[in-house]
């Protein structure tokens, strides 16, 4: 079980003290002290939770969760806040924080509130093992694509950027948004990459159907959907 867990945490005592407690309850802690340097930690796949604290430098903790979101990444967010608005809560929530807890909070709820968000992720991912798009189906536990019941044949790169326009279908994924989630943010902007493998797989997944459902939406992005415009 992935027990990874990145806190964003700028004030050092309390990032002292969430790295050293979860690390003695088992966990694998990464630590950032700013928003940018918690974001680009945050891109990491293999995290299994983000801890994040709502004020930070250069970024604060609602930018960061909307950023997130916006590329289509679903790592839970445990906010942590010293603000206990109702307002300031469902502002969080709303931007797609997972949970809530004010400061100053109780070691014993913050790891029974991590323990909760990480089941939840766990139940959500054993229910969405297939995505559907129409006639479009993607067995993400075998990595296997079929349309209109025939098995296609995809590469290793190709699976992920389908995987990904799958995951949100009708959401319009900017060519940035794509470059990072699928080649990461090494890969040179300018590149025309995202391009080539767009007309590999429309040519796989849309040749030959009367319905296609990879759209580009000029100067833009793209988005898979199975609507007629």
């Amino acid at each position: 079980m992935n027990r990874n867990l990145l806190v964003v945490e700028d004030d050092p005592r309390v990032a002292d003290f969430l790295v050293r407690g979860l690390k003695a309850e088992g966990y694998g802690v990464q630590l950032a002290r700013t928003g940018p340097q918690g974001l680009e930690m945050a891109r990491d796949g293999e995290l299994a939770l983000l801890i994040l604290d709502l004020m930070l430098p250069g970024l604060n903790g609602l930018e960061i969760c909307q950023t997130l979101r916006a590329e289509g990444r679903h790592l839970p967010v445990l906010m942590l806040t010293a603000m206990s608005t109702t307002e300031d809560k469902v502002k969080g929530l709303r931007l797609g924080a997972d949970d809530y807890l004010t400061k100053p909070f109780d070691f014993e709820e913050l790891l029974a509130r991590i323990e909760a968000l990480l089941r939840r992720g766990r139940e959500q991912r054993a229910q969405a093992t297939t995505l559907q798009v129409a006639d479009l189906v993607l067995d993400r536990e075998r990595m296997q694509v079929q349309r209109a019941g025939r098995q296609l044949t995809l590469t290793a790169r190709e699976l992920a950027f389908l995987e990904l326009l799958m995951s949100a279908p009708g959401r319009l994924f900017s060519r940035e948004r794509i470059l990072a989630n699928v080649w990461g943010t090494h890969e040179d902007p300018l590149t025309n990459i995202v391009d080539v493998y767009v007309r590999r797989l429309r040519s796989k997944i849309d040749e030959g159907h009367a319905l296609p459902l990879l759209k580009t939406v000029r100067g833009l992005g793209y988005r898979l959907d199975d609507s007629t415009s």
